[in-house]
């Protein structure tokens, strides 16, 4: 049994408002661990500009969101969410790609009802498969999750909300939950009152995206302690990771681009210090490694100055 996945879907049964930070890769992953988060996500937007420099709109290779994936759940302790988008093709790819997640020991997994090539879901000109379409690739999943063992979570969204209104969204939300979704996640939903209304009509789980949280995009910003009274299943804050890089790299670079010497002698607040970074991503141990089973003359070659 996944134990990863079994602590998220507790975690997620609490009805709490589990916050999900999502990453785009696994130093962001680490950090979002650090800072204290129970669980992260992989957030397709992200992969999308940090492999590619593209947009969210069904570039990324299903063989390249595997192959991050994996790095990710290795580099954390933490229960990881998976984003396969559309599933990489019908019911059959669904499930295929789902036997990878199991492998790779990932703790659960978004998947969406649009049609492929998708888009990021805060996007306009969204289109959506026929729900039972949708359903089937549900079901597959289910079926290797029951043969395979496994307790990976299956969180199903659904990109119905903009083009076809609030009652079709929660249609294909219970749908969903009828074959075996463990979650569901009304994509784009606005506000307040639509979420209540899906709370009291959807028979499961529900996860509510807040994008960035500090602007909220398409969804309006409503405090986590609301959404835990309201009965909220997970808050998923998958943009910001990469928002954040993106702001932080162009400012500093511009910065470093216009000083008139080249350089920002001094001015520390820029980045983190070369002993802190090495430092989180474990060089210390790895040096310890190291010492423990290279030959005495190889470590000592591979030490700093000053500790020969």
């Amino acid at each position: 049994m996944n134990h990863r996945a079994s602590i998220l879907r507790a975690a997620l049964e609490r009805r709490k408002a589990l916050v999900v930070p999502g990453c785009h890769d696994a130093l962001s992953a680490k950090i979002v661990e650090s800072a204290g988060f129970e669980a992260v996500q992989i957030s397709g937007f992200g992969l999308a500009g940090s492999l590619l420099g593209k947009p969210d709109v069904g570039l990324v290779d299903m063989n390249d969101i595997l192959h991050i994936t994996g790095h990710i759940a290795r580099a954390v302790r933490i229960p990881v969410m998976a984003d396969i988008d559309t599933g990489g093709g019908n019911a059959i790819n669904a499930a295929a790609v789902t036997e990878r997640l199991v492998e790779m020991g990932v703790a659960g997994v978004n998947i969406e009802d649009q049609v492929f090539p998708k888009r990021c879901g805060h996007m306009e000109g969204k289109q959506v498969i026929p729900a039972d379409e949708m359903a089937g690739k549900v079901r597959a999943m289910v079926d290797v999750r029951r043969r395979l063992g496994d307790d990976i979570v299956i969180n199903a969204r659904t990109d119905s909300y903009a083009g076809h209104g609030l009652h079709e969204a929660i249609f294909r939300a219970n749908l969903y939950l009828d074959a075996g979704a463990d979650m569901v996640f009304i994509d784009g939903i606005r506000t307040r009152a639509d979420i209540e209304r899906a709370l009291l009509d959807i028979r499961g789980l529900l996860s509510v995206n807040l994008m960035d949280a500090v602007t909220g995009v398409k969804t309006e910003l409503i405090p986590i302690p609301e959404l835990a009274r309201m009965g909220v299943a997970r808050v998923s804050i998958p943009v910001a990771s990469i928002m954040v890089m993106h702001k932080a790299l162009k400012e500093f670079f511009e910065a470093l681009h216009r000083s008139p010497t080249g350089i920002l002698a001094g001015e520390t607040h820029w980045a983190s210090g070369f002993q802190e970074y090495t430092g989180f991503v474990g060089l210390p141990e790895y040096r310890a490694l190291e010492r423990e089973y290279l030959p005495e003359h190889a470590a000592q070659e591979l030490a700093p100055a000053g500790r020969r």
